[in-house]
């Protein structure tokens, strides 16, 4: 979509449109990639964000622009290193408009750092997200062969997730690239490839010598569906206020939960019963007890004694417990130790006996007929149904709760008791809260710093093994040969290779390890650790680490952890978490509200047909879709319009208020999209303003006006210093964008544009616009040196096109050039502030009298300001003849 042209107010004659030929010309013309956009062609006429975004990105790589060593003899730089890792994104996934927030404040900050002359990494990679690959690409085998994992085998499975992964496994890299994100790509790595492989296995082996690996039977979340625990990230939180049916894979019925089923058991050797309440009623099959407060009067006089279960033959100790609230349904609670993570802690305390009624599947194991091999929520029913026919069931109420769903699979979560893999994190976890308590690691903004310490002064053991194809395989092995210095069963982590030279009999674990163990140690293994390379040397640990909040603990807090057990130092020095991205109603993102958006929609713009389309190749209901296209069209009735990478960038830096979350209404954006317009226009007005033979002096005699001007650019470099420096990137974007529309458009081009209409008719006035050409100029390079960082295409796009103060000695491009550095002074503002509360004041009043004013007025008004500036005549005179013009 091409905007309109918009004309800054001019003293000077109405210049004749040029030819709309050249302006397509201009848009039209393909770079070939790599090779050096057209920078001697005359700007087209409006900003267009596909010509200006056109090439660029190419060239800048081909350069090397985004590499640590670009311009470096090898020595060590002062001005020092400045190394981010970027936070994997999956290799399935494609970005959203929260992973542009996170690229848009990273390569800010990257191009910042860069620009200050300090060597820069910014390295890349992406995660083999173990149930997410396997996940898709199973899916891809059952629509396009008919077929399961299983019927292909392991090592032939593995084969079709790394085909996969080559063919369609770049959309992420492909999505930085329109995103401006200047990542050092011959760094790239992949937590599945050879160098990471090596350096998880040689993390597992290390941290299970040292007894900080252990295997144990314990509560994992369980995936029926996926057949595999998953982690606590993997699962959503579904709220519900009362009875819901919620469709659940491998049922072909809806189930029923958000209700709480109350029974009672009969009290041994007695007609007395104990009612208990649940909302997993299948899970009675596997009760040991059942639990009451130890104050409760009302069950004092059952201690010792025993309750009797009705489909077993199995008596239950009622156990006293403070975990009981005496004041919620009867004070009576069932306890099931195998399958809920409460009742689990209850029978440690009491050694209670641990039943597992389920097996992987979900199906009933350990119970008696009629219930064995029953399907876990079919066993619900059937439960109720003989709790009826015993006349023990006593009745069914609405009741508020959350159901675990897995986000892959949208299976219910089970508590199962599985023997897993586990890491020991109560000495880790101290270790990475002293970090932040005694000020080697800072996480801003501090408001976090609860969840830090409360997460690890509190940190259970991590579950690491995943009963996955895909992923990194966990390098131990159950050895079964007869040797006297083995322990029959015994595990040893050793690699496979060494191992099968020692003991050739041995049976290969097919768990695979949690894909957050491999990203926990990602700052690192990425420069070769356990090898003493010498990107580990120069690079590692690395400077700063940006991400969301809500992976704090689980990605953030194991790489202190790890960083700080394999390598006796901290990963990074600073945390600094942005907040979450929401649509423009406060609603988080979600694919069944059809509030999710590509980044690349937004940079392209996209109609409403599209948007629909995109919900065909979704895997929501169909109710769930028809509910996201009525999303979409209260949303977007017009579909997105194009706006461009460099005002997303903005748009998204411009409500990055750090501790809230942002609702970022889409078309918002199109607001920095005419941003980027004024940018074009006004350096193309200066450009024709400096003409051709322009040549930029070093010092010239400045006036008031540029004096004033000059100060407010210090000030706004001042402000973008500081902003970069605390994180405060709406500080930035505000100072940026303030000066540029408020202080050079608004202000000084119009105060100087007589200048240049009078220029000819006398030699002071000619002196006088050579200054204003000079000032204008350095407002205009300084200005985009500024902004670069922010908006790498428009800026480039404008600099190339800028005279040079210096020729040979200037940088080939403005993401390599020196950010602008400055004292400010409040002198100039100081003598300017009565010229800006004249401008000020004679525009209410306009305002308050409804004038109107003619460009001849206009050019009075200023002339008047000029000539009264240096002899301070009182504002109301001025004000006087401005009015008596109509100005």
């Amino acid at each position: 979509m091409e905007e309109k042209k918009k004309k800054l107010p001019t003293t000077e004659k109405k210049p004749k449109p040029e030819k709309k030929e050249i302006g397509v010309v201009a848009y039209n013309t393909p770079t070939p990639a790599g090779e050096k956009k057209d920078v001697v062609s005359p700007l087209p006429d409006a900003y267009s964000p596909q010509y200006v975004e056109a090439a660029w990105y190419p060239w800048w790589e081909k350069q090397g622009f985004f590499k640590p060593e670009y311009g470096s003899i090898g020595e060590p730089n002062p001005r020092g290193v400045f190394m981010m890792c970027i936070p994997p994104p999956n290799v399935t996934g494609s970005l959203h408009l929260g992973h542009a927030l996170t690229n848009a404040i990273q390569d800010s900050l990257t191009r910042w750092h860069r620009m200050r002359g300090e060597t820069t990494l910014w390295n890349p990679g992406c995660d083999h997200a173990g149930i997410a690959t396997q996940v898709v690409v199973e899916k891809k085998l059952k629509r396009e062969r008919g077929m399961t994992r299983h019927d292909l085998g392991r090592e032939g499975f593995i084969e079709e997730v790394w085909k996969w992964k080559n063919e369609k496994g770049d959309r992420i890299y492909h999505q930085l690239k329109k995103l401006g994100s200047s990542l050092d790509w011959d760094r790239a790595c992949f937590t599945m490839d050879t160098k990471l492989s090596y350096a998880v296995q040689e993390a597992f082996i290390r941290m299970h010598e040292e007894g900080v690996i252990y295997r144990s039977k314990r509560l994992v979340n369980w995936s029926c569906t996926l057949n595999s625990a998953i982690s606590d990230i993997e699962v959503d939180k579904k709220e519900l206020t009362g009875r819901t049916l919620l469709p659940v894979p491998g049922y072909k019925d809806k189930v029923e939960f958000g209700v709480m089923a109350c029974f009672a058991y009969k009290v041994d050797g007695s007609d007395e019963e104990v009612v208990v309440a649940t909302t997993r009623l299948e899970t009675m099959l596997g009760d040991s007890a059942v639990a009451v407060h130890p104050q409760d009067p009302r069950y004092q006089h059952l201690r010792g004694k025993s309750v009797l279960h009705p489909f077993c033959d199995r008596k239950m100790p009622v156990v006293f417990d403070d975990f009981v609230d005496m004041n919620f349904g009867t004070g009576a609670v069932k306890i099931t130790p195998a399958h809920d993570h409460n009742d689990y802690e209850v029978g440690e305390r009491h050694k209670l006996d641990f039943l597992n009624i389920l097996d992987e599947n979900g199906l009933l194991i350990n119970v008696p007929a009629p219930f064995l091999g029953m399907k876990r929520f079919e066993a619900r029913k059937a439960v109720l149904q003989a709790l009826k026919d015993r006349g023990l069931f006593k009745e069914i109420k609405d009741h508020p709760m959350v159901v675990p769903v897995c986000s892959r699979s949208k299976d219910i979560v089970e508590p199962l008791l599985k023997p897993q893999w586990y890491v020991s994190c109560a000495e880790m976890g101290k270790d990475a809260a002293d970090a932040v308590r005694n000020g080697q690691l800072k996480i801003i903004p501090d408001h976090h710093l609860k969840t830090w310490f409360n997460w690890l002064d509190n940190i259970r053991d991590w579950c690491i093994s995943r009963q996955l194809w895909w992923g990194h395989r966990i390098p131990a092995y159950f050895v079964t040969v007869d040797d006297p210095s083995v322990k029959p069963g015994q595990v040893i982590p050793l690699l496979s290779a060494y191992l099968e030279s020692v003991y050739p009999l041995i049976l290969d674990r097919e768990d695979v390890l949690d894909t957050w163990f491999s990203s926990g140690i990602f700052p690192f293994s990425i420069f070769g650790w356990p090898n003493a390379t010498q990107d580990l040397n120069v690079f590692y640990p690395g400077t700063l680490l940006e991400t969301g909040h809500d992976i704090l603990f689980f990605w953030v807090a194991r790489m202190v952890m790890m960083g700080l057990k394999l390598t006796g130092k901290l990963p990074f020095k600073e945390v600094y978490l942005h907040a979450v991205v929401r649509d423009a109603h406060g609603r988080k993102m979600s694919k069944s509200l059809g509030n999710v958006i590509d980044p690349l929609d937004v940079i392209t713009g996209i109609s409403l047909e599209g948007l629909h389309d995109q919900l065909k190749d979704s895997n929501l209901d169909p109710l769930e879709v028809e509910k996201a296209k009525n999303g979409q069209k209260y949303d977007y009735p017009s579909g997105i319009p194009e706006c461009g990478t460099d005002a997303l960038r903005f748009a998204l830096c411009a409500y990055t208020s750090q501790g809230r979350d942002i609702n970022l209404d889409v078309n918002r954006i199109l607001g920095y999209r005419h941003f980027c317009n004024k940018l074009w226009n006004a350096v193309k007005f200066a450009m024709k303003t400096l003409g051709d033979n322009f040549v930029p002096w070093e010092k010239a005699q400045e006036s008031a006006v540029d004096r004033w001007i000059l100060s407010r650019l210090a000030a706004a470099v001042g402000s973008c210093t500081a902003g970069f420096q605390a994180y405060d990137f709406p500080g930035i974007t505000t100072a940026i964008y303030s000066f540029w529309l408020y202080e050079l458009c608004d202000v000084y081009l119009e105060s100087v544009k007589p200048v240049f209409s009078d220029a000819e008719a006398d030699g002071a006035a000619q002196r006088r616009a050579l200054v204003c050409r000079q000032t204008l100029y350095t407002c205009l390079e300084v200005g985009l040196r500024l902004l670069a960082p922010i908006m790498p295409f428009v800026t480039e796009e404008l600099f190339q096109r800028l005279p040079r103060r210096l020729p040979r000695d200037s940088p080939a491009s403005i993401s390599v050039t020196p950010y602008p550095e400055t004292d400010e002074s409040d002198e100039v503002d100081r003598q300017m502030e009565f010229v800006m509360t004249v401008v000020k004041t004679i525009r209410s009043l306009r305002a308050d009298y409804n004038l109107t004013r003619t460009r001849a007025d206009c050019k009075h008004a200023l002339t008047c300001t000029r000539a009264h500036t240096s002899t301070h005549t009182p504002l109301f005179i001025l004000v006087l003849r401005c009015l008596q013009r109509g100005t």
